[in-house]
């Protein structure tokens, strides 16, 4: 107790009844020991160097494990993704006859289109263009 700091507060009625509930459910044993809980978690909150002083080392733990998994899952369906597109273009390509100009020109469209709309491009677009709808 002689290595710690006495501090004069003035509380609300309803403040300090919250310290008399919620020290209860924190297990602290005084309510000085939650206040001092309760700074420290506030401090940590507007200092948000590090989200660890504030969250609980599970919940961290499983928001990485979830992110992890997710990364993994998005990474796999764009290597399917970009294999069918391959096959795709391939088969394309080796039916049609395009131009490197055209082609090029293509490409600058499409380009600003999936700018536009955010990558919503659907095949109907598509052939509306090409039919020039």
């Amino acid at each position: 107790m002689s290595d710690k700091v006495r501090l004069h507060l003035r509380l609300t009625p309803e403040t300090y009844q919250l310290i008399g509930e919620y020290s209860k459910k924190d297990n602290c044993t005084t309510s000085n020991e939650f206040v001092e809980r309760a700074v420290e978690f506030y401090v940590g909150y507007l200092s948000a160097e590090d989200c660890l002083h504030f969250l609980p080392p599970s919940l961290a733990t499983a928001v990485r494990g979830t992110v992890h998994d997710s990364e993994n899952r998005i990474c796999r369906l764009l290597f399917k993704l970009a294999v069918e597109m391959n096959m795709m273009m391939n088969v394309l390509a080796s039916e049609v006859d395009v131009s490197a100009e055209a082609l090029e020109r293509l490409r600058g469209r499409c380009i600003q289109e999936v700018k536009k709309t955010g990558g919503a491009v659907t095949f109907a677009d598509a052939m509306k263009y090409q039919k020039g709808e």
